[in-house]
């Protein structure tokens, strides 16, 4: 990143001055920025010449003054260039305090981030959740490789992080690691993060995200449909791991929640609500965002069902949950039973609650984000746009109403 530097030796009046000799400093201005510090020299205000920033005159005790401010600059300059050719970040400011023999202990980029999963780690089930950890670790992960991979290094320090390195880095994902957009962007999304506590810290002086931008791109939802639904439900399965497995799936088909929270439910979860009717009532685990659902017929069957299933008897949980690359595993073999040629995976069935099971059929789309516990009604929004099939209904009935006119 290139530079401006300048030196300029000057008198600083001292508070409260009225005649005598006065102090010279020295300015280090870098990029328009200063700092300055005294040369621990005193002259008589009618000897300086300001514009040449040293004594008038050609007496021996002049030039000798003279050449000890001649000094002072050789060595600023000779700072300058240390830290040119080591590469570090250079400002007035780590200019005057190499000059004045400070050392300011440097911030590496993987030790604050690593610092930072520590802390997280630190508040699992608190503030944070396993997930959560686990996502930054992935990015601490792809952040040291692009280190490796940029720069040949296994830390840099924060100083040196500026636009050039992010876009550096997403160019990285998206290449190298072969990212998809959405990806690369939740990755940078995380990475800032780290910029933001150094900032906070004043590790840094500047936000190298204050002209990027990045846009996650909207994806279309897969859900299943009333009919893939029903065959799904109709289908007998003699292997019982499958059976339990649509079974898990077809609750939460039926009241949108993600595979964390149903793994967590637990007996005394399930409530009596305003209307003297069974509800679920809890905090979701990812967003801790309290969520309050009805449960239909068709789920209060499958809680009966497993009642009395021993591991549900022993943890007090409403569902024998496996685990989600299990859970995913085995909804794989099930699509391939009911013939249903969809990618599905644990959480298509809160988008199907969110759309074949609410929206399509008449709930108001506050009462749905509220179900789901989304803290965004646009999140939910997102639901409603894919939704031909009920567009195509609503315009039917429009059209009725025309004709009937």
């Amino acid at each position: 990143m290139k530079t401006t530097f300048s030196l300029l030796f000057y008198l600083k009046k001292p508070k409260n001055y009225t005649d005598g000799l006065m102090p010279i400093y020295v300015r280090i201005t870098v990029n328009g920025k200063r700092s300055e510090t005294t040369t621990g020299r005193e002259c008589d205000p009618a000897q300086w010449n300001s514009n040449a920033g040293r004594l008038k005159g050609t007496k021996e005790e002049v030039k000798s003054f003279n050449a000890y401010l001649d000094v002072l600059q050789s060595k600023i300059y000779d700072v300058h260039a240390q830290l040119t050719e080591a590469g570090a970040v250079i400002t007035a400011e780590t200019i005057r305090n190499k000059f004045m023999g400070k050392t300011e202990r440097a911030h590496s980029l993987i030790e604050i981030f690593k610092e930072h999963n520590k802390k997280v780690e630190a508040l699992i089930g608190k503030e944070f959740t396993k997930g959560t950890l686990c996502r930054y670790k992935t990015s601490l992960k792809h952040t040291q490789d692009f280190l490796k991979w940029k720069y040949d290094l296994s830390d840099i320090d924060i100083k040196r992080v500026d636009h050039a390195f992010i876009m550096e880095y997403e160019f990285y994902l998206r290449s190298e690691r072969k990212c998809a957009n959405n990806s690369a962007v939740k990755y940078i999304k995380n990475f800032g993060k780290i910029i933001r506590i150094c900032l906070a810290n004043r590790w840094l002086t500047y936000d190298p995200f204050l002209s990027y931008k990045s846009k996650v791109k909207t994806v279309d939802r897969v859900y299943l449909t009333t009919a893939e639904l029903q065959e799904m439900a109709d289908k007998t399965f003699e292997i019982e791991r499958l059976a339990q497995v649509r079974d898990i799936f077809l609750f939460c088909c039926f009241t949108g929640l993600a595979y964390a929270d149903v793994k967590k439910l637990r007996k005394w979860e399930i409530v009596t609500g305003v209307d003297g009717e069974q509800w679920i009532s809890i905090n979701r685990q990812k967003t801790d965002v309290p969520s309050r659902i009805p449960l239909l017929s068709v789920a209060m069957s499958l809680i009966q069902r497993y009642a009395d299933h021993p591991h549900c008897e022993n943890s007090g949980r409403v569902l024998p949950v496996l685990s989600n690359q299990k859970m995913n595993a085995y909804l794989k073999e099930i699509a391939d039973v009911c013939r249903i040629s969809k990618p599905i995976t644990f959480h298509i069935a809160r988008h199907t609650f969110a759309t074949t099971v609410t929206l399509l059929n008449g709930v108001p789309i506050e009462s749905v984000s509220k179900m789901l516990g989304h803290t965004n009604i646009q999140t939910t929004q997102h639901y409603a746009k894919i939704l031909d099939i009920k567009v195509g209904a609503d315009m039917a009935l429009l059209r009725q109403k025309y004709a009937a006119k």
